[in-house]
């Protein structure tokens, strides 16, 4: 959502004649798209900001900008910590940008009601996926997230927008496109989610869709069916767990329980047997104990994620759980954490190994960062999968797996132009 911002941002500053420049050194303008959903992220920021302390005294007609979540979340207090700081804007407050420019310096992080309604300009990098925000905010309070303080409450975009945005990137070359929203599954522009998903799979050039992210506790029957039906949407789903046991999940404020959670996973797989699920996984919430944790890796063990991000606990501003009692220490979580991400890595590998042999379709991205040589690109079940060949960024190919990496999978093209519902 934040790297789908920044694109935002850029394609209005473009309106007027601003290019982007690789050094700080030389710009005019020097922005920072902030993110507090983590203390660590927050702390890179103020860190890189307060070293530019010095290019701006010696160059005091460069102006610095902060936007983004550490913009709402501090506000004014931001420009009197950092007197060289020039302007402060909300995410909610992209839009009015060029507005706060005009000024000699400014704060606006005032809620906007009409973001939902707001056609705002995109330059998105060369490729074959983009991003598509089809809401803004969110309404569940979980009690360890900051973003209902920082983007606000839900706000759902007329789907006639959306399917608008759709079409001129599928004119534009673009491929595929993921749905973004705190919880796509609550949306509520007019049309449920699902109804959406089927307007935007009718959209003729449209190859693939994907969306993140869904709270379990709104995912339903109808979704489930829509993923099953609809051809373009893709057999995965970004489904945050954050813990196995049920206590720590009613902390938390998220509304399910951990059988509530596997009895989804079950019909998922029932409806859609190849789809690949996701996770989230919050190590060391205040007051978890071993049981809890262990209840955590036995979750991971039955239900077989194909892949999870996991953090440490980081306590957040204006958030019920950085004021619980039973803080756990640094080293507790650090420890708690690596449990998870040896075990969930290996299950990865488990997972990506049994593809050896299978041929899939794979969307063409352009070449492997790691190796030029090689061509690199996802399956339907977002699995990185790298190969040779000089096949066209966008095209739509079979690969046979050879090799199932931890993060990735490699292969040999077998052919051109897949058709079909294939991984």
């Amino acid at each position: 959502m934040n790297f789908h911002d920044a694109e935002r941002l850029l394609g209005l500053l473009r309106q007027d004649g601003f290019i982007a420049v690789d050094d700080p050194k030389d710009a005019d303008l020097i922005v920072f798209n902030t993110c507090s959903i983590r203390e660590k992220a927050e702390q890179k920021f103020l860190s890189e900001v307060g070293r530019l302390r010095r290019l701006k005294k010696q160059e005091p007609s460069k102006r610095i900008a902060v936007l983004g979540c550490v913009a709402q979340q501090q506000g004014k207090a931001l420009l009197e910590r950092m007197p060289h700081v020039d302007y402060v804007v909300g995410p909610q407050n992209i839009s009015k940008f060029k507005e706060v420019l005009s000024r000699e310096s400014g704060v606006l992080i005032e809620d906007n009601p009409d973001i939902a309604f707001e056609e705002i300009p995109a330059q998105r990098a060369e490729g074959v996926s983009a991003w598509v925000n089809i809401m803004y905010g969110c309404n569940n309070f979980c009690s360890y997230c900051v973003v209902p303080y920082t983007r606000g409450r839900e706000r759902s975009r007329p789907p006639e927008s959306i399917l608008r945005e759709v079409r001129e990137l599928v004119s534009q070359g673009y491929k595929e496109v993921t749905l973004l929203g705190q919880n796509v599954n609550s949306y509520r522009g007019g049309v449920s989610f699902p109804r959406l998903l089927e307007m935007v799979n009718s959209v003729e050039g449209l190859e693939r869709i994907r969306f993140v992210t869904s709270h379990p506790k709104d995912l339903n029957d109808e979704l489930i069916n829509a993923v099953a039906s609809l051809q373009k949407v893709c057999e995965h789903i970004h489904l945050p767990l954050q813990s196995g046991s049920d206590r720590v999940l009613r902390l938390m404020n998220r509304r399910y329980t951990y059988a509530e959670y596997l009895k989804k996973v079950e019909k998922l797989r029932a409806k859609v047997p190849e789809i690949a699920i996701t996770t989230d996984i919050i190590a060391g919430f205040p007051t978890e104990t071993e049981e809890d944790h262990q209840a955590t890796l036995r979750a991971l063990e039955e239900i077989q994620f194909d892949g999870l991000f996991g953090f440490k606990f980081s306590p957040r501003p204006m958030t019920k759980a950085s004021k619980m009692e039973g803080q756990l220490p640094e080293e507790v979580k650090a420890e708690r954490l690596s449990e998870i991400l040896e075990l969930q890595d290996r299950i990865t590998e488990k997972k990506n190994r049994a593809l050896e042999g299978r041929v899939l379709d794979v969307l063409v991205e352009g070449p492997s960062e790691k190796d030029p040589r090689m061509l690199t690109g996802r399956t339907r079940t977002n699995k990185i999968v790298n190969f040779y060949g000089d096949t066209p960024r966008g095209s739509l190919v079979k690969v046979r797996i050879t090799r199932g990496l931890r993060h990735s999978l490699q292969g040999e093209v077998i052919s051109g132009s897949p058709s079909g519902r294939h991984i």
